[in-house]
């Protein structure tokens, strides 16, 4: 099936070399306008893909997210946040990146490439049915994603994938295609741009969402993040301040006592 593969089309701006540093920044930041829009389009793929994870979720289900260059330095952001902000065991929300670790700082060449590593990363993390995997790539084309996802849907695993080109294989192989329609890149084929950032507004969307979805957020607050400094204790003692009503002396007792918000709240209902 063709597509056009609108990662690579010309930018809507030229002669950037002979612009000033103002008007560069103002056509980005239209350009960037038009990301939150684009990602509106795919609420409905997003809304599928969280209420299928939330249902695994609660099984003992976890979310993989398989990706190369940028695309897989998001999905390990976003995976690497879930602990500290909801209190969840860093394998339940896991991302990998085609290079390895390495990967993260520098480019380890011909590493998107492979068809396999793929496969083999998810399986050192034992991978099974119950499990749901996300590969991102902005052009839809990275093989390191794509035979992920091909040999984690022969095994009867949900997969999802997220795009920036409409039609792409990567939208026609996942169970569940975003396919985020930002147009061409300010400075033409650099995905790390409007593609990026539309990647990690969605990720930021399936994640929350799915935290809130399991419990792991009470009212509008974090109740279950890791109290790891000083700022998220007294963020914490805050919290139970305004969901008890007491001092703020009383509220951190109760908080270092029991050791996270949602437990120290618990407790002090009942008193």
């Amino acid at each position: 099936m063709a597509y056009q593969k609108i990662t690579e089309t010309p930018s809507n701006h030229n002669n950037l070399e002979l612009m000033d540093t103002n008007t560069i920044l103002v056509n980005m930041n239209n350009e960037d306008r038009k990301i939150a829009d684009a990602v509106a389009e795919v609420i409905p793929q997003i809304t599928q893909l969280v209420d299928e994870l939330s249902e695994r979720f609660e099984k003992g289900g976890r979310l993989f997210y398989i990706g190369a260059g940028t695309s897989g330095r998001l999905g390990i952001l976003d995976a690497s946040e879930i602990p500290p902000t909801f209190g969840m065991p860093h394998e339940r929300v896991v991302g990998l990146i085609a290079g390895g670790d390495t990967a993260i700082r520098k480019a380890v060449e011909n590493a998107e490439d492979d068809t396999k590593q793929a496969w083999l990363d998810l399986e050192e993390h034992a991978i099974t049915a119950s499990d749901v995997v996300v590969g991102i790539a902005a052009s839809g084309t990275t093989p390191y994603v794509l035979g992920g996802l091909k040999d984690a849907k022969q095994r009867g695993i949900l997969t999802g994938g997220i795009t920036n080109n409409p039609g792409s294989p990567l939208a026609q192989l996942a169970d569940i295609p975003m396919a985020v329609n930002v147009g061409p890149e300010f400075v033409t084929g650099s995905t790390r741009m409007k593609s990026g950032t539309s990647q990690k507004l969605v990720l930021n969307m399936i994640s929350t969402a799915l935290m809130i979805r399991i419990g792991r957020v009470k009212g509008n607050k974090m109740v279950n993040m890791q109290l790891s400094n000083d700022k998220l204790v007294d963020r914490g003692t805050r919290y139970i301040v305004e969901g008890l009503g007491i001092a703020y002396e009383e509220a951190e007792k109760l908080l270092k006592e029991h050791g996270s918000v949602k437990r120290a709240l618990e407790a002090g209902k009942k008193k």
